[in-house]
């Protein structure tokens, strides 16, 4: 297995197995019988607010799309620079929008405004967990195929509502939600 640090590098190979257990049903799936009349209409966007440039979800996630971003004080090149940030593939949440310009914070909550043409809509995700174990498939008692540093960013597959599936460094493997920062609780991707 090998593990691989925070600039993609590989560090070390590990060898061994893991327990491998079997496919079982889904303990976290509860099945429930709806109480909407058959003929009920569910918006699914209901409740969820709307960028008022994009249309599309706030707060959204995307990610840098160069070397270097500069996070201004405000909505235009007259505003200060407050933060600069310098990873390709750097993931970021959107928070606001205005005219060409998003509002966007790191997993730490820096951030200003950056023009949109410096980002990217494809999704990335910083590993916040040192020496996170990437499993074959979600579920803890998976095989460990792989380990990432804390500060790895990688990029982000599929999701359900615990686990995304990750790769980075010539390698995938699944973590939990919570050894990530660039998915929502909750979130599910294809």
């Amino acid at each position: 297995m090998a593990v691989w640090s925070a600039h993609g590098m590989a560090l070390a190979e590990i060898s061994g197995t893991g327990s491998g257990s079997g496919q079982s049903p889904d303990p976290h799936v509860i099945l429930a019988q709806s109480e909407l009349p058959a003929n009920a209409k569910i918006d699914r966007n209901a409740g969820e607010e709307r960028g008022s440039v994009t249309n599309l979800p706030l707060p959204r996630y995307v990610s840098l799309k160069g070397s270097e971003g500069n996070a201004r004080r405000g909505p235009s090149l007259s505003h200060r620079i407050d933060w600069v940030f310098r990873h390709a593939g750097m993931p970021l949440r959107v928070v606001a929008e205005f005219g060409h310009w998003r509002r966007v914070e790191d997993k730490d909550g820096a951030g200003g405004w950056i023009h949109y043409a410096l980002l990217s809509g494809v999704r990335t995700a910083v590993v916040v967990q040192d020496m996170a174990e990437l499993r074959a498939r979600p579920n803890p008692d998976s095989d460990v195929v792989a380990r990432a540093e804390s500060g790895a960013i990688v990029k982000l597959g599929e999701c359900n509502p615990d686990w995304c599936s990750i790769s980075g460094g010539g390698e995938r493997g699944w973590v939990p939600k919570t050894d990530i920062w660039g998915a929502d609780p909750g979130e599910i991707r294809e």
